[in-house]
């Protein structure tokens, strides 16, 4: 089989280093990859869904899998059907469960999905008249692709009408901010479970873990993740019963009701309160860094998984009895301004984890970084400290300057 992996995160990497010892894998491709997947098959510099069409049937390829969210909602799935070329996830209409936070949220007040109480705006002084009446602290979120950071919880009335300003009349957001989703804020503690589509039922992975905040004890800006942990050490059996009950069979009745059938991932953003629970956000894809945790503890052949997906086929899932911790190093400055072109040093180094290139690339005979986050380093144990001291130690043997990265990964 010829394989083409779209994306270039550490996310693209664990699911490269999941299948590269498949024999049944010829070659494998990556648009645009990283410095890991340079290793393990072909970098290919394409971005636009016609250059990626065109390339998949040049070369044949079997199977795409889509790891970010922006080339399915702009309808890769749908392009390539028509020229019978598969793709592991979903069409644009169903791609827009992510896309469009306004169309997620109607869906899941729809069939009854527990979720936080919102209201979706167009208008501007709508908007900004609701929030004058309403309780602090509230959520207010673009509805567009806003690269996960159009989320804003507001204190009190002079940031929310801040954060109106600026998504609708500044659009910091561009296009994203155009319409807008505000809600009740939860107070509770996330959880991300990713679940498989075999385009009639969801088989659910183990919880993960993911910690947003840039800096120790959850402070700083949010950023795209700074480590995962799973399973998940807060989400007991009680919270998945209520999240089986709630969320996942309405989101599989929604989608049967509305014709969304699809063989791919779903992915359920989930925020657990007092009173269990709740839906924050769909996404139509692998989530990164919580792949990396997932494809470390999975024990089943990941293509025999998306295989038996693409061909309607029951799965079931198996995880070993561990526990995965993934850090994350970035660049300096990030989230917000970084540089980038720094030699990495180190690698061969770590004994104990397994280290996936994110946002670095092969230059000559040298790694160097190339994004905010730049590198992760995976381990596994028989316990969350086990698994979290191989990865600390491995990390103090790769560098590079102005490198970064949060000390509390798995102390929860």
């Amino acid at each position: 089989m010829r394989i083409l992996i779209i994306g270039e995160g550490g996310r693209e990497s664990a699911l490269a280093a999941k299948l590269q010892n498949d024999s049944r894998i010829s070659k494998m491709f990556f648009a645009n990859g990283n410095a890991t997947t340079d290793v393990i098959g072909k970098n290919v510099h394409l971005s636009e869904i016609k250059e990626l069409r065109d390339f998949a049937i040049k070369e044949k390829i079997d199977l795409t899998i889509v790891g970010p969210e922006a080339p399915l909602v702009a309808g890769i799935k749908d392009e390539f059907k028509k020229h019978d070329l598969k793709v592991f996830g979903p069409n644009q209409k169903v791609a827009s469960l992510e896309g469009s936070k306004a169309f997620s949220k109607k869906f899941m007040q729809t069939y009854d999905i527990k979720t936080a109480k919102a209201v979706v705006f167009d208008s501007y002084n709508d908007a900004k008249e609701y929030v004058q009446t309403q309780q602090y602290p509230l959520v207010i979120k673009a509805s567009g692709l806003a690269g996960g950071k159009g989320v804003v919880i507001c204190d009190n009335l002079e940031e929310a009408e801040a954060t109106i300003h600026d998504f609708m009349i500044r659009r910091i957001y561009g296009d994203a901010g155009i319409r807008l989703v505000i809600e009740e804020y939860l107070q509770g503690f996330e959880a991300s479970i990713i679940a498989f589509s075999n385009g009639e039922k969801l088989f659910p992975c183990v919880a993960a873990k993911d910690y947003k905040k840039a800096g120790n004890g959850d402070t700083g800006p949010n950023t795209g993740g700074m480590g995962s942990v799973a399973p998940s050490p807060e989400f007991t059996q009680e919270h998945y019963a209520d999240f089986e009950k709630n969320i996942l069979e309405p989101t599989v009745k929604g989608l049967k009701a509305e014709g969304f059938g699809f063989k791919g991932i779903i992915f359920f953003g989930l925020m657990v309160t007092k009173n269990g629970a709740y839906l924050l956000e769909y996404n139509m894809r692998f989530g990164d860094p919580e792949t990396q945790v997932l494809m470390a503890l999975m024990e089943n052949n990941l293509l025999d998984v998306i295989q038996d997906c693409m061909e309607g086929k029951d799965i079931e899932l198996k995880f070993k009895d561990e526990k995965a911790v993934c850090l994350v190093m970035c660049s300096g400055g990030y989230p917000r301004n970084i540089e980038i072109g720094f030699e990495i040093t180190g690698e061969d180094k770590l004994k104990h984890s397994k280290l996936l290139y994110a946002g670095a690339i092969s230059k000559g005979d040298k790694v160097v970084s190339n994004g905010g986050r730049v590198l992760n380093i995976v381990a596994t144990g028989a316990t969350y400290e086990d698994a979290r001291k191989k990865v600390y130690e491995d990390a103090g043997h790769v560098h590079f300057d102005y490198g970064f990265y949060r000390e509390d990964i798995g102390k929860f």
